[in-house]
């Protein structure tokens, strides 16, 4: 796991881009109780296209952890996620799984410096456009880089794993 990174905005998430030579952009916006519609709040917030907002979600594929990250825009697709991954099925981890495994809390679950890292698959739609954003690993924080970066630096593929 990356090291906290104080000057760069002190989550894994971004000591690990640091670590990596990456280049970023962190974003900070007021994060309202009770809304849980995490990724829609932060483009509503930001005021950035849905499209480029990507969610983190962690997946179970036969009793093996693995993350998606696709536009919030959009749902993740599970059977083309468990294609992407060669298994026969997924389905959504348990939120207090997904946040023991990740080190971070829901609505700000990071693909960027997990605790434990896992097979990730980023939905194709991210190489589209110049940067995305994705959590920083704190809620009401982003993080905007390549998606080719946030590939490189999580050991992600990219496949069509979203609809909608």
């Amino acid at each position: 796991m990356a090291k906290k990174n104080k000057a760069a905005g002190g989550t894994p998430a971004t000591g690990a881009l640091t670590a990596a030579g990456v280049p970023f952009t962190l974003s900070h916006y007021t994060h309202h109780d009770g809304e849980t519609h995490f990724g829609a709040e932060a483009a509503a917030e930001l005021g950035v296209d849905p499209a480029r907002i990507f969610k983190t979600l962690v997946v179970d594929a036969s009793g093996k952890l693995a993350v998606a990250v696709v536009p919030v825009a959009g749902m993740l697709d599970l059977k083309a996620m468990a294609a992407a991954l060669g298994v026969k099925k997924v389905e959504m981890a348990d939120p207090a799984v997904a946040q023991r495994s990740s080190g971070y809390v829901v609505g700000g679950i990071s693909p960027l410096g997990q605790r434990t890292p896992l097979p990730t698959v980023i939905d194709e739609s991210a190489t589209r456009f110049p940067t995305i954003h994705v959590s920083a690993g704190r809620r009401g924080t982003q993080v905007e880089l390549a998606a080719g970066d946030l590939a490189a630096v999580t050991s992600a593929t990219f496949a069509p794993i979203s609809r909608g």
